[in-house]
Parts: C-alpha cells; sequence; structure tokens
C-alpha cells in the first residue's frame, strides 16, 4: 500500500493524541530532537467515534484542532497524516503505512482505555522491532511524582497539594522549545479530508484558543464563584484536548494568582487518582457508600437534564449546559448536589450526562467532581452537606443575572419546585445515615 504524500524516508512517527499542539509538545520535542525525519500522525478511533452523535461538537473542536495544526505543518514543509479506524489495527498493519518506521514516540495518557490501548499498541510495536517512547505532557506533576513518604498515593487534597508546591520548581514549569527541531520535520504533504468524509458534521464551536490574560487571573480568586461576571478563564477545553500547554498556563498563573495555580493542582490530584484508583470510574471510592439505594426515577432525572427542576440556579445550570456544552464550575457543583441529594439520583446517571454534553469533559475530573458531590470520593464533602440551590442564587447572583438570562420563566406563577429543599435534603440525611449504619 502506498500512501499519496509520504516521505520514504520517514524514521519516526509522533503520534497526537490530547495534546493537539505544536508548541511546548513535551513528546513532540523528544521526538524531534533525537530524529531528523518525524512524521505527525492522529488517528480518529472508531472505538470512541463510533458512539458519539454525528453532531457532536468535541469532534468539530477536534478537527478544527487538527486544521490549525495542518495549516502550521504546511508552512514547515510537512503535513499531518490523519488515519480514521482502531489504533490497534492501525499498528499492526503499520508497514503497509510507514514501511521504515522505527519509532513511535507519544505522550501520556492516564484513562483506564487509553492505558488498555497504549499497553496493547507497544507489545505490538515491540514484536514489530520498533521502539515506543512516552513522555508526561498533560499534566505537571505524573503519577509518581507526588507521593506520601511511603511512596503510597495521596487521597486527600490538601497534603497532596502541600507536597505538590514544595516539589514545585521551575523545571517542572519549563517549556520544552519544540521549535528549536522543527527542521526535523518529515517533508510529507499529506491532505486532511473534510470532516464529512468522516461521517460526521461540522457544529458551531466558540471555543478560540487564548490564554489567560493576566487581568484575569489576577481577578479569578474573587469572580471566579459569580457565573455571570467574566470571571473564568474557560481554557479546560484546551487543556482537555492540549491544545494549551498546561506549563504555559502554570507559569502565568504562577506570577499573579495562587488561587488558580490551586485549581491546576486539582487537576493533577483527580487524575492521579484515576491512575492509582482506576475502579474508581464506576464505583465508589468509598466502597461503603455502595450501599445507598439510589431512586431510580426516570421523570425527575429528565427534568434535571432538561433545565425543568423548578429550581431556578439547578435550570440555568443544565439550560447553558445543554445549549453550549459549558458550565459554570460554581453551578457545576449546585447542579450534581441537587441531583444526588435532593433527588437521590445515582451520581453515575449525573456523570455520564455531562460526559455527553460537556466540551470539555474530562474524566478524571469529572468522576472526581461527581463523587465529591455524592460523598462517596476521595476526600468528599461529608454526605450531611447539601447545596441550598436558592442560597447558592442568593449569593453568588444576586441580581438574577444569570438565572434570568436562562430562565426567562423564572417570575411567573407557573414556575415551581419540583420538590420541598428541606424534606429532600432531610430525606437524603436519613437515606445515606441508615445506609451506612
Amino acid at each position: 500500500m502506498e500512501l499519496q504524500g509520504l516521505n520514504p524516508n520517514c524514521d519516526t512517527l509522533f503520534w497526537l493524541r490530547r495534546d493537539l499542539r505544536l508548541d511546548d509538545n513535551a513528546g513532540l520535542f523528544h521526538a524531534l530532537k533525537s530524529s531528523s525525519n518525524v512524521q505527525l500522525i492522529f488517528i480518529l478511533d472508531k472505538n470512541i467515534l463510533d458512539d458519539l452523535p454525528k453532531d457532536d461538537a468535541r469532534v468539530t473542536y477536534i478537527y478544527k484542532s487538527l486544521e490549525k495544526i495542518q495549516a502550521d505543518l504546511e508552512e514547515l514543509n510537512s503535513s499531518l497524516y490523519v488515519h480514521y479506524g482502531t489504533p490497534i489495527d492501525f499498528y499492526k498493519n503499520i508497514d503497509q503505512f510507514f514501511p521504515r518506521v522505527k519509532k513511535v514516540v507519544w505522550n501520556k495518557d492516564y484513562e483506564p482505555y487509553a492505558r488498555q490501548r497504549d499497553g496493547k499498541v507497544q507489545e505490538i510495536l515491540n514484536e514489530l522491532d520498533i521502539r515506543t517512547e512516552s513522555y508526561k505532557d498533560h499534566v505537571v506533576f505524573d503519577t509518581n511524582e507526588v507521593l506520601k513518604e511511603d511512596e503510597t498515593p495521596y487521597t486527600v487534597f490538601t497534603p497532596y497539594a502541600n507536597k505538590w508546591r514544595k516539589k514545585l520548581n521551575a523545571f517542572y514549569s519549563k517549556s520544552y522549545p519544540s521549535d528549536e527541531y522543527f527542521k526535523h520535520l518529515s517533508a510529507s504533504n499529506f491532505r486532511l479530508k473534510p470532516l464529512a468524509e468522516y461521517g460526521f458534521e461540522t457544529v458551531e464551536v466558540a471555543a478560540e484558543m487564548q490564554y489567560p490574560s493576566s487581568n484575569t487571573l489576577e481577578k479569578y480568586h474573587k469572580l471566579r464563584d459569580y457565573p455571570a461576571e467574566d470571571g473564568v478563564t474557560k481554557v479546560s477545553v484546551h487543556l482537555r484536548f492540549g491544545t494549551m500547554s498546561i506549563r504555559k498556563l502554570l507559569q502565568k498563573a504562577q506570577l499573579v494568582s495562587d488561587s488558580y495555580v490551586n485549581e491546576l493542582i486539582w487537576r493533577d490530584f483527580y487524575q492521579m487518582i484515576l491512575w492509582h484508583f482506576p475502579k474508581s470510574v464506576v464505583n465508589e471510592f468509598k466502597p461503603k457508600y455502595a450501599a445507598i439505594p439510589w431512586r431510580q426515577n426516570d421523570e425527575d432525572f429528565d427534568r434535571w437534564k432538561n433545565g425543568n427542576t423548578g429550581i431556578a440556579l439547578v435550570d440555568a445550570g443544565m439550560r447553558e449546559l445543554n445549549a453550549t456544552g459549558f458550565m459554570h464550575n460554581r453551578v457545576r457543583m449546585v447542579v450534581a448536589s441537587f441531583l444526588v441529594k435532593n433527588l437521590l439520583i445515582d451520581w453515575r446517571r449525573g456523570e455520564a450526562y455531562f460526559a455527553e454534553k460537556l466540551l470539555d469533559y474530562e474524566l478524571a475530573s469529572n468522576v472526581g467532581g461527581w463523587q465529591w458531590a455524592a460523598s462517596c470520593g476521595c476526600d468528599a464533602a461529608p454526605y450531611f452537606r447539601v447545596f441550598n440551590p436558592e442560597r447558592q442564587a442568593e449569593k453568588f447572583d444576586p441580581k438574577l443575572e444569570y438565572i434570568c438570562k436562562w430562565v426567562p420563566e423564572y417570575n411567573s406563577e407557573e414556575y415551581r419546585p419540583m420538590v420541598d429543599l428541606k424534606q429532600s435534603r432531610l430525606r437524603c440525611i436519613e437515606t445515606v445515615k441508615n445506609a451506612l449504619s
């Protein structure tokens, strides 16, 4: 099989995954530094894509990121090779695509599917006598870089954060100058097919890649909890897909916002929890909480996910999510608490719905956040802590700007709560207390 656009002298592949940028890319830097002929590839993984709707905004986001990479590479007399299929099949037949390749490089991914996939790919390539290398790029500290004195992982955030901060130095936040070795890119000219040829529709995605300004970061600690304010960075989607460097973001935050650095630590923490405790994706981190008798009420769940609960801040958040693929972080906590505590509906159902709708969906943080809300995760809120969405609205949306934007019928007589907040709170506390006893 001969590929049009192939450079026959290509000896190294760099496999882009959730690191969709050329700038400050750890794996790409190492690949280019150690080889004089590096071809970039991306695999549209059927194992993931086949389960997604054809108009999934994340697919459009990924494709637009690939378009940018392709344009950047073309200016460097190179190109991106995109393969549609499964990584396993691609690497089993790599000699049909890149017969002279001797090494494949990628950046690490900490999710269970990715670990299984990468392990199998490594086995296949080892059998073909093709070297593999993987590098840390997605997080500041890797899986075993922040551990307790006995070399076991932290499961409580504060001591983890203290150790994280103590260990941080310029080495860990330093950028990789990938551009110094762009001359080692393969001189290929592959064409990027239109998204429609892969069976997907292009939808509108409002997620322009831009590092937050110093002004935004300086005000972050004051405005971050107010959904009507322009007080958050909205870079989570870029960290999710790697269109932004975690190191460059950390460099900016270190100068002006300790509060924002703390958010980056939380992100690392949940990634490491996922790595060390992969069963927590579907199982309660605290096993005793598996005894909670969740209500399997589809009607209540539908009202929650459609933003028709009659609880203003909850409805505003869910409508924002459904319309934009984004939800303010303070509101995420409120809507999660309402589902798992006031409605007593399984956290896994909420997590799955967020996975379907969030443009910035990241497994580690999403599972960590939902288990925190349900009180069954590591370092979670106690089960008797139940957010009162009305008090939350009074505190963080006092002028009702956010609520009225998404819930225009808020002041109408027909707009009524589906549950009594006080009674449903007491029901939750009693139910969980009995389940744990």
